[in-house]
């Protein structure tokens, strides 16, 4: 009997080493390839109201457009929705006969969902989920799951020297598609682009960083570098095309061996491998932490001492705080949709002590903002800055002006981003002495 599979693209937005793909290649003879665009009610992971920020859907519009044009020469094409998932494959379903359906393997608390909902609701149909995006062989994993350690340092000891899974190729043919090409819905295609964007979504982009990354020698004095505030060159800047599948970790890896191999291993190179391998450590937690990855108290059941204070988060969000390197970090984010990893700690730690709110507004603010938003690594590290998480030493507290004087002691960055262009007052207050918003 003939077999219509359906191929759901999530965080795998790319063709090769994509070990999902090629199974469903080989197992059915057409392949329906599909894609959807996260709406906006359900994109903010404490299901508060909010959308995609302009510069994250460019960058995963651009990484569709880049996977559709890859499936082109397979004689293959993407379908794309940004209507509900599970709606939009329920009617393929029915009006294709699917009878197989594939996708990487998701630890997101709603892809989860969403994939348990179709599994329930079409018992008749095999589902089928690879992982794609770790770097090791969850079945070599001396630990269970649920026994993850309980740090990173506890996870690095047994975790660093264990096999790295392979690479596969991309496959050789892709079964054809019994859908015919349908324009991409009107919201999408009317999307205005900012032709000045940092980065280019797409697996083609990726490819083309990681080799230029490598051949220009930075990986030689990424230790060294790796905290700066802005540029493109500090950093392995890996991380957005990481985050939406458009390159696996184990292509990263595969590329640093044999830089280390041909032309220096060092210090610094083993901390692109670290810092890989924190990315990882992070997974396995919302893996096997689920929704408490979002939960107020954490995964330690502790509740920190918060209140919310509307005008002091708007203030965070705009970059209008008493502290320069704050606003300048979250001017840089609105602006571009990107921040460097010191930025992120700086303003978390921020947001949670010097104007006592919420963590997980800080962190749904990112969910929203950042083009190299990963689940997993953003809920994970917030946590463990917020003090509810896996830190063994609990809260993290920056002194914000020694991290000043450390990291623009010139104050460039500040005047680059007009950190300084803020109101130092931080709350109104009524009569009462409750701080309330101004008009």
């Amino acid at each position: 009997m003939r077999q219509v599979g359906l191929f759901w693209f999530t965080n795998d937005l790319r063709i090769d080493n994509n070990a999902a793909l090629k199974q469903a290649a080989q197992e059915v003879d057409q392949l329906i390839c599909f894609a959807s665009v996260p709406s906006a009610g359900n994109i903010l992971g404490i299901n508060q109201p909010g959308q995609l920020s302009p510069q994250r859907l460019q960058f995963l519009l651009e990484s569709l457009e880049d996977l559709s044009s890859n499936l082109e020469p397979y004689g293959q094409h993407l379908i794309i929705t940004n209507h509900s998932s599970v709606d939009s494959i329920a009617q393929l379903i029915t009006q294709y006969s699917v009878s197989q359906i594939y996708r990487t393997s998701h630890k997101g608390v709603h892809e989860s969902r969403q994939w348990q909902i179709l599994a329930k609701r079409y018992p008749m149909i095999g589902f089928h989920q690879l992982d794609n995006n770790h770097i090791f062989d969850p079945a070599s994993l001396p630990f269970e799951i649920d026994d993850l350690p309980d740090s990173f340092s506890k996870f690095r000891r047994v975790a660093e020297n264990l096999e790295i899974k392979l690479v596969i190729s991309p496959p050789e043919s892709l079964p054809p598609s019994p859908a015919q090409p349908q324009q991409w819905p009107v919201e999408l295609q009317q999307f205005k682009r900012n032709t000045k964007a940092l980065f280019e979504g797409g697996e083609t982009a990726a490819r083309r960083h990681l080799h230029n990354y490598f051949s220009r020698g930075l990986a030689s004095t990424y230790k060294q570098t790796r905290n700066g505030l802005d540029g493109m060159d500090y950093s392995t800047k890996f991380s957005p095309w990481l985050a939406n599948g458009c390159l696996s970790p184990g292509q990263i890896i595969q590329v640093l061996r044999k830089y280390e191999q041909q032309v220096e291993s060092n210090d610094s190179t083993y901390w692109i491998y670290f810092e890989l391998l924190w990315r990882e450590y992070f997974h396995y937690y919302a893996e096997k932490y689920s929704a408490r990855l979002f939960a107020f108290s954490g995964i330690n059941n502790r509740r920190p001492k918060t209140s919310f204070y509307p005008q002091r988060f708007k203030k965070w969000c705009t970059g209008s705080t008493p502290y320069p390197i704050v606003n300048a970090c979250m001017k840089q984010l609105n602006s571009t949709g990107y921040m460097s990893n010191r930025g992120r700690q700086l303003v978390a730690s921020c947001l949670v002590h010097e104007l006592g709110l919420d963590w997980r507004y800080g962190a749904a603010y990112m969910e929203q903002q950042l083009i190299d938003y990963d689940m997993a690594s953003n809920w994970g590290n917030w946590q463990y800055l917020a003090g509810v998480g896996s830190d063994p030493r609990g809260h993290r507290q920056f002194n914000l002006a020694k991290q000043t004087e450390t990291y623009d002691p010139k104050g460039l960055f500040i005047d680059q981003w007009q950190g300084h262009n803020s109101d130092s007052i931080l709350d109104n207050t009524d009569a009462a002495d409750w701080p309330v918003a101004s008009q």
